[in-house]
């Protein structure tokens, strides 16, 4: 029988991608887990793993085929021993709902081929076995959202594979309920504000003389960073903060510790930039400040246990937040090498969404662009944003004397609903003082 494989979901929130390579051609083996392509979507380019065994029939979209829907239908497996051309003629139906047939390879279970959907009590639950319960990545964050056992959930997808369509005739049923889901997923699953749409091209280009300009179309990554910042400014109360950080004694730190790095390979270990000793710091300020390590939902305070600091990163089109986590508990050193890797892989587009999904907090350095200090908006469903400005040698007056002393400005924006003027500036003066005595970030 002829296994659909369609574009699969690669986050929550995507509706459609781009095919951007096929890795296999018509008539190629595959079994479960061969990456078969490459699939692009706004901020990143996913690898695609096949799910079942079979030969590749028919590619149904070529590569560089943009904008394709989440579970159209990509390409058609023939089963061994089937003949192609009639798996290619019998496959293609338009793809059910329940799922996407291919899962990127980051996701740690496979995602279930869709076929001719059974009745949904054909599989037996998977509760009495024991065993690992298999599900889609899609269908497994539904079920954490909606705080639903998938042990309990019937799958429809081949060989008993929990599929979106599971999960959601779970809920609608009300059957299957876990332990209440985290504040945490209620933040994720609340929909979206209606956000004010902007202006049109005619109201705009009546402005300007025909000819003296081109247009250039919003690529996915532009339409995300507009929604995202729009949704920011209309629902986020912003305030902000600024404090001024002397930085003489953590420059002096870091040159003595990137000269006592060990060799590996020929090269350093590691190579401290003043951004990995401002990302230890704001996570060790969080730490210390518990009470500003927040999210904002309608109905709760989402008090995160760790700092998952996000690290603003400009690539062509527009930028990504690539995120450490755990920063609080990570050396200098990994915090280091760490970002190095999430820099280079993001201005490749290589990152997976969950290196850039999620996060307590970010930061944003334009410091190595001269910038002396600047505001920066608040991400959704951080509650707060360093702003990181120069450093520069700057006129400070110590017990009554001038003296000359690097200095940069850093700017704290925070959600005002969950992060009050006072706790804002406790959080900024417990990221001053690591960054004014940084040996206690080694402690």
């Amino acid at each position: 029988m002829p296994i659909n494989i369609t574009m699969p979901a690669l986050s929550p929130t995507m509706e459609e991608g781009n095919l951007a390579k096929w890795l296999v051609k018509e008539g190629d083996k595959v079994k479960s887990g061969d990456v078969i392509a490459e699939i692009e979507t706004d901020k990143a380019t996913m690898e695609v793993e096949a799910v079942d065994e079979g030969v590749v029939a028919k590619l149904v979209v070529p590569a560089g085929t943009e904008a394709v829907k989440v579970n159209a239908v990509i390409a058609i497996l023939a089963a061994d021993g089937e003949d192609l051309a009639a798996a290619a003629a019998g496959g293609g139906a338009a793809a059910p709902k329940a799922e996407a047939a291919s899962a990127p390879k980051a996701e740690a279970a496979p995602v279930a081929a869709p076929a001719p959907a059974p009745a949904a009590a054909s599989a037996a639950p998977a509760a009495s076995t024991g065993e690992r319960v298999f599900a889609s990545p899609l269908a497994r964050r539904l079920a954490k959202e909606a705080g639903l056992d998938l042990k309990a959930v019937s799958g429809s997808g081949p060989k008993g594979r929990v599929v979106k369509s599971d999960v959601e005739k779970a809920v609608s049923t009300g059957g299957a309920k876990a332990a209440p889901a985290p504040a945490a997923a209620a933040a994720s699953a609340a929909p979206a504000p209606a956000l004010a749409k902007g202006p049109s091209d005619e109201s705009v280009l009546k402005n300007f003389a025909e000819g003296s300009y081109e247009l250039v179309p919003h690529d996915g990554m532009r339409k995300t960073i507009a929604k995202r910042l729009q949704e920011s400014k209309q629902t986020i109360p912003h305030f902000y903060v600024s404090v001024d950080c002397e930085l003489d004694a953590l420059l002096a730190l870091r040159a003595q510790l990137n000269a006592a790095a060990p060799e590996k390979d020929g090269k350093p270990a590691y190579k401290l930039s003043v951004n990995d000793m401002v990302i230890k710091a704001l996570a060790l300020a969080l730490r210390d400040v518990p009470d500003a390590n927040v999210s904002w939902t309608d109905t709760n305070m989402v008090k995160h246990k760790h700092a998952d600091v996000g690290v603003a990163v400009s690539i062509p089109g527009g930028l990504i937040t690539p995120i450490i986590r755990k920063a609080e508990e990570k050396s200098l050193s990994t915090i280091s090498n760490e970002m190095k890797d999430l820099g280079k892989r993001a201005k490749d587009r290589k990152l997976k969404p969950e290196e850039y999904q999620g996060g307590t907090t970010a930061v944003s350095n334009m410091g190595m662009m001269g910038v002396k200090s600047f505001s920066a908006v608040v991400n959704p469903p951080h509650a707060t944003i360093l702003a990181v400005g120069a450093g520069e040698e700057r006129v400070v007056v110590k017990n009554g004397e001038m003296k000359i002393a690097n200095v940069m400005t850093v700017t704290l924006s925070t959600d005002h609903r969950c992060v009050d003027g006072a706790l804002g500036a406790e959080l900024l003066g417990a990221f001053k003082r690591y960054i004014e005595n940084p040996m206690g970030m080694l402690v």
